[in-house]
């Protein structure tokens, strides 16, 4: 074996390559595999690559490779198939000396279609879930509305004042989910706008606390050990994180919910803040946290869109901190967040 055959060996994506008369010169081990060949050095290249398209034409007669215009040097990557059904990706390279020459070499190159298969799973699944996530709170709004347009005259003020407040809980909660969803959009593809600036992380902790306080029958605590630096954030994202911290702590937990603060310094990879959020629920078992953090997570009976956790990540991840999760000294779950004092953004 040759240094190029070693090296062509190395590769993930099969390749074939052939020369002007359509003679197969070069297959790599990954060829061998997708295309399930035996010795294909010296065969023609229509009968190493034996693939079809759904209608049961074949990969070389359609694409001719040798033939068509003359200025064509390379073959868009499609979708073909063995004999078996398997998909396969294959993309191909023709080679000439000059523009307008004949075609010298045919580079083929191919891969598996599993990766794409599972991104199309996972786009379905994406898809069913907003869709489900949307359609309730529609359903909702889709209701009352009707009664209220068939029975207005047959209501009394008190029903169409019950009727309407939660049509309006409805329309808040589509659009609590929407600003989700681009959030997730925006954290997915790299484009979260952050404006951060050195905050007191003690004072907007506080002004969340005593914002979800004032919604909620349940106590909550926040408790600081010794005085807290400022950090490099953005107000309205820690605000968010803050508030998902807390919210998921009062959905899914029991009892009381603890905020506890503290500086952190040399014993960490950078200064900053730790922040524990504690509640007194079941607690997330080892097993699954590694889950936690993917979009739409849910744990327990108590449903929410499920992105909350994902998008306290990225925010969090997006500021250079990061987050943990553990057992709290109450029984429950632990979520804590290291939050730099520094503007330590990833670049």
């Amino acid at each position: 074996m040759n240094a190029d055959q070693g090296l062509l060996d190395t590769l993930p994506d099969g390749v074939v390559v052939a020369d002007r008369d359509g003679i197969v010169t070069v297959v790599n081990d990954a060829a061998c595999r997708l295309l399930r060949l035996g010795d294909a050095v010296g065969k023609h290249l229509s009968d190493v690559v034996l693939l079809q398209d759904r209608a049961g034409n074949s990969w070389f007669g359609c694409l001719e490779p040798y033939a068509g215009l003359s200025t064509r040097s390379q073959l868009t990557e499609q979708a073909w198939y063995l004999s078996d059904g398997t998909e396969l990706l294959v993309t191909a390279r023709m080679v000439r000396d000059a523009p307008g020459a004949p075609v010298r070499q045919v580079a083929v190159s191919v891969r598996s279609a599993r990766a794409r298969e599972r991104l199309d799973r996972e786009r379905s699944d994406l898809v069913a879930t907003v869709a489900h996530e949307l359609r309730s709170p529609l359903t909702g709004v889709k209701g009352f509305v009707a009664t209220l347009l068939s029975k207005w005259d047959k209501l009394n003020d008190d029903q169409k004042k019950m009727m309407l407040e939660t049509v309006n809980a409805d329309a808040d909660r589509l659009t609590r989910l929407i600003a989700e969803l681009l959030d997730v959009a925006r954290i997915d593809t790299g484009r979260l706008s952050l404006y951060p600036r050195p905050l007191d992380f003690q004072a907007a902790v506080e002004r969340v606390v005593a914002s979800v306080r004032a919604g909620t029958g349940r106590e909550i605590a926040f408790d600081v050990d010794g005085d807290l630096p400022t950090v490099s954030a953005d107000p309205d994202k820690l605000a968010q994180v803050v508030t998902n911290l807390v919210d998921n702590a009062i959905r899914h937990g029991e009892g009381q919910v603890r905020l506890t603060a503290s500086a952190i310094g040399s014993e960490a990879a950078y200064d900053g803040v730790l922040l524990h959020v504690d509640d007194e629920g079941e607690g997330i078992s080892p097993d699954i946290r590694s889950r936690v953090f993917t979009k739409f997570w849910k744990h327990g009976a108590r449903g929410g869109s499920g992105l909350g956790m994902y998008i306290i990540h990225g925010l969090v991840n997006a500021h250079g901190g990061s987050v943990e999760i553990d057992d709290s000294p109450a029984g429950g779950a632990r979520v804590s967040i290291l939050w730099p004092e520094e503007d330590s953004r990833p670049e």
